[in-house]
């Protein structure tokens, strides 16, 4: 059988190896296509791999005693912690064809700079980390920069729209992506020097289907498909999301166990589904030769196998990433 391989980095994460392992025995045992190269520490991985029972056919041990913590420069960790598990996982990547991507709750600046360094090809670019929310309208919203560059310039932005709207359309066929950019108002004349440059740049550019400025409160109305911001407000479009979903949710529940309503209960569940930020995988770093996903430090072993998904789906549909080097038999 073909399998797709993946890296997953098993250190960076708030609750340990322990449940990046966890997880990835589960996204083994839920996707009989996937197979895995676990890096961290060889002795740990090999107990927790024998106590979950998972199938070493399809698991690989490389060892990295270093790890990178959310305290590290980028410098230092580049330079200096060669030996960490984030960087012998973007370094394997980098130089093995059989693998296609990697999955990664590490410090984020440190992971887009790594990736950076190593798998921006020839044409070295900006990436940018993209996240695919829900839209009112039952489709979805990419979101991009959510994070990884705070300050940017209009071409950069430019940039993002183009990654956004190539990543739209191979991954959810959608032939001509909306672009919206994120401002305070939908005139073209609101928004900050930033949001006014890139204005410009975004209308005259005849690649992009731009349909101008995207207030907060539509952000995920389903006006645009990819919705272009600098990674501080992108970042706190993300954060304010789940923010309130989580409080709308907590409070239905509250509501219905105290009038003990069934049918609450079932709103309840379909909520959940809906706004579960970690059943959406997580932040996909674009403008790199191979895909690599940000996941959450708090991340749960179900947010493995969730992004996992996300990872198959790429390799099997060939969307935004080529697949055909990156299969092994």
């Amino acid at each position: 059988m073909e399998y797709i391989k993946i890296v997953i980095d098993t250190k960076g994460g708030d609750k340990g190896p322990e449940e990046m392992i966890r997880g990835a025995a589960l996204a083994l045992q839920q996707h009989e296509a996937l197979a895995v190269v676990l890096v961290g520490d060889v002795e740990e991985m090999t107990k927790q791999c024998a106590q979950l029972d998972m199938p070493m056919d399809r698991v690989e041990l490389l060892n990295a005693p270093g790890t990178v913590t959310n305290y590290d420069s980028a410098a230092d960790a580049l330079y200096n912690k060669q030996d960490s598990s984030m960087m012998v996982s973007l370094k394997t990547l980098s130089e093995r064809s059989d693998l296609f991507g990697l999955l990664c709750a590490g410090n984020t600046g440190i992971l887009m700079a790594g990736a950076m360094r190593h798998m921006s090809g020839r044409n070295r670019v900006r990436p940018a980390l993209a996240a695919v929310l829900p839209a009112q309208t039952g489709d979805f919203t990419c979101l991009v920069d959510t994070g990884a560059t705070i300050d940017c310039t209009p071409a950069m932005l430019q940039h993002f729209a183009r990654l956004g709207a190539a990543m739209m359309k191979d991954m959810y066929g959608i032939e001509n992506p909306r672009i919206g950019l994120l401002s305070n108002g939908a005139e073209p004349t609101k928004g900050n020097k930033l949001v006014k440059e890139t204005h410009q740049l975004l209308a005259a550019d005849p690649d992009l289907n731009f349909v101008g400025n995207i207030e907060g409160n539509t952000a995920l109305s389903g006006a645009c498909d990819v919705l272009v911001c600098d990674g501080f407000a992108g970042n706190q479009v993300l954060k304010v999301t789940e923010g309130t979903a989580t409080r709308i949710v907590t409070d239905v529940v509250k509501y219905a166990k105290k009038t003990g309503s069934g049918e609450i209960m079932k709103l309840v569940g379909h909520l959940m589904a809906v706004y579960d930020i970690s059943a959406l995988g997580g932040g996909i770093i674009l403008g790199i030769e191979k895909p690599i996903i940000k996941i959450r430090g708090n991340s749960s072993g179900e947010t493995i196998v969730n992004t996992s998904r996300m990872l198959l789906n790429m390799a099997q549909n060939k969307s935004v990433f080529d697949k055909e080097k990156n299969t092994i038999g």
